[in-house]
């Protein structure tokens, strides 16, 4: 089992050496990480320069760019071999509804399924987490699960695991993107120079967490598994669109 692990906190995230810890007991594990936290990054490419791949100390590879330079690089072009699973994480703090949309964890895992290669994105529900044990658990399952029972195509998984103990842990559920109010509004300050400077606000609390969402079932002490897809088409309003366009 050859595995690449990513994420968007930085090489030197405590949530990433624990997922690649864990994992080193059940394949080959290959870090390929950004130098630096790219939280909020989304699925950007870096094209307006060239991109630089470092080793630390430790092993890890990193690279100047964003989650999804690192994957694409390690999979385009560092590694002699495709890797049989990507895995993102371990995130610190959560990617749950909207969050995906934005998340650098999630847009690694994405790079991967986008190539061909079955994906897990793994994080965890709130910030300063004391329990990435868990999360790590949870990730090796599911490789081996994969391994033993892969899917007909590519799988592209968003997994967010409460701050619990294994053993306190309910289980995991499968479900749905919940949905959040709008954001924050940006706040306005000023800057030593007395330039007026904008931070990006924070994110909405949680609109739709009915029962099968994310949100739902991290509240109530599971961990979420999410399949998620790429095709943003609204089918629904191909019909409306057509009507609307006289076509």
């Amino acid at each position: 089992m050859r595995i690449l692990l990513s994420n968007d906190d930085g090489y030197f995230a405590p949530g990433l050496e624990a997922l690649a810890r864990a994992l080193g007991e059940v394949g080959d594990v290959t870090v390929v990480a950004p130098e630096a936290d790219r939280s909020g990054a989304s699925n950007s490419l870096t094209l307006d320069r060239p991109l630089i791949l470092r080793r630390a100390r430790n092993g890890f590879h990193y690279v100047n760019g964003t989650p999804t330079d690192c994957v694409h690089l390690a999979v385009t072009g560092m590694l002699d071999h495709l890797p049989d699973i990507v895995v993102s994480g371990i995130n610190d703090g959560a990617n749950m509804g909207d969050d995906t949309i934005y998340s650098g964890t999630v847009a690694a895992a994405t790079e991967g399924f986008l190539l061909g290669v079955p994906a897990i994105a793994m994080s965890m529900t709130r910030k300063g987490s004391a329990h990435y044990d868990t999360a790590a658990r949870i990730a090796c399952d599911l490789v081996r699960r994969l391994t033993d029972r892969p899917f007909a195509t590519p799988v592209l998984l968003n997994v967010n695991v409460p701050d619990l103990s294994f053993d306190t842990l309910k289980g995991v559920q499968v479900t749905r993107l919940g949905r959040r109010h709008k954001a924050e509004p940006v706040v306005r300050t000023t800057n030593p120079r007395n330039e007026t400077v904008y931070w990006v606000g924070a994110a909405g609390a949680a609109q739709d967490a009915g029962e099968g969402t994310d949100f739902h079932a991290t509240a109530n002490g599971f961990a979420s598994i999410t399949p998620l897809q790429i095709d943003l088409t609204h089918m629904a309003q191909m019909g409306q669109v057509r009507d609307w366009l006289g076509a």
